[in-house]
C-alpha cells in the first residue's frame, strides 16, 4: 500500500501531465461542509461515473486513498475485468484488443493515483486491513459503494459490506470509526459533506450495515 511520504508518493511525469490537463479542462468543484471531515474517517460518496473518482483524486484538499477495484491496477487482470464491466460481457475481438491495449496505460494511471485495491473475493479482508492501516496514519479513505442496481434517477443501491471496516478498526484501535457522507453534483460542481455517522458496536453488524 502506498505511504504518503515524499519518496513513495511521487507521481510519474505522465500522471502529472494528465492531472494538469484535468485541471485545465475540468471545472474545479466547490467544497461545502469540509468541517464535518475529522481525520481519520471513511468518506462515502456517489460514483457519478468518472466524476466521483476525479473529484476525490484532484479536488479533495486532504490526504486520502480511494477504494478502487484491484484489476484496474493490474495490467494482467484488467482485460478480463474490462470485458464484463465496460463492454457488457461482450468479449468481441475488437473489445479484447482494445482492453489489452489499454491495460498498461490504465494500470499505470491508477497505480499513480491515490488508490487502494479492492478485492471482490476472500481477499477483501486484505482491503479492510490496508484501510485500517491508512486510517491509522490519519489519512481519509474514500469509498464509492454504489452497485449496478438503480435506486432512483440520482444514485444506485449501495453495497453494505464496506461498513465492516469499522469492526477491524475498533478491534485494532479500540476506537469507533466515523463514516462521513458526501454527495457530488456534476451539474452544480459541488462536493457536499454531511455530518459523520459513528459506528455502534452494541448493534448487530447486519443492522449497522443498513443503518450506516
Amino acid at each position: 500500500m502506498r505511504k504518503f511520504d515524499k519518496k513513495t508518493n511521487k507521481k510519474s511525469i505522465f500522471f502529472r501531465l494528465i492531472a494538469f490537463a484535468i485541471s485545465l479542462f475540468y471545472c474545479k468543484s466547490k467544497v461545502i461542509g469540509l468541517e464535518n471531515v475529522k481525520e481519520p474517517c471513511v468518506i462515502i460518496t456517489n460514483h457519478s461515473k468518472l466524476c466521483g473518482p476525479i473529484n476525490a483524486q484532484h479536488f479533495f484538499p486532504l490526504k486520502k486513498v480511494i477504494w478502487c477495484d484491484a484489476p484496474m491496477l493490474d495490467k494482467k487482470e484488467f482485460p478480463a475485468y474490462a470485458y464484463y464491466n465496460f463492454f457488457n460481457g461482450n468479449p468481441t475481438f475488437f473489445n479484447k484488443l482494445l482492453a489489452k491495449s489499454l491495460a498498461p496505460l490504465v494500470a499505470h494511471l491508477f497505480k499513480n493515483a491515490d488508490t487502494l485495491p479492492v478485492y471482490r473475493d476472500m481477499r477483501i479482508v486484505k482491503t479492510y486491513k490496508m484501510s485500517v492501516q491508512t486510517l491509522n496514519k490519519g489519512i481519509c479513505v474514500f469509498i464509492m459503494p454504489e452497485s449496478p442496481i438503480e435506486h432512483n434517477e440520482i444514485i444506485n443501491v449501495f453495497n453494505e459490506y464496506f461498513v465492516d471496516i469499522a469492526r477491524y478498526y475498533n478491534k485494532e484501535q479500540n476506537k469507533l470509526l466515523k463514516f462521513v457522507p458526501m454527495y457530488y453534483s456534476p451539474k452544480l460542481k459541488i462536493m457536499v459533506f454531511g455530518k459523520a455517522i459513528e459506528f455502534n458496536t452494541s448493534n448487530k453488524i447486519e443492522d449497522e450495515r443498513k443503518r450506516i
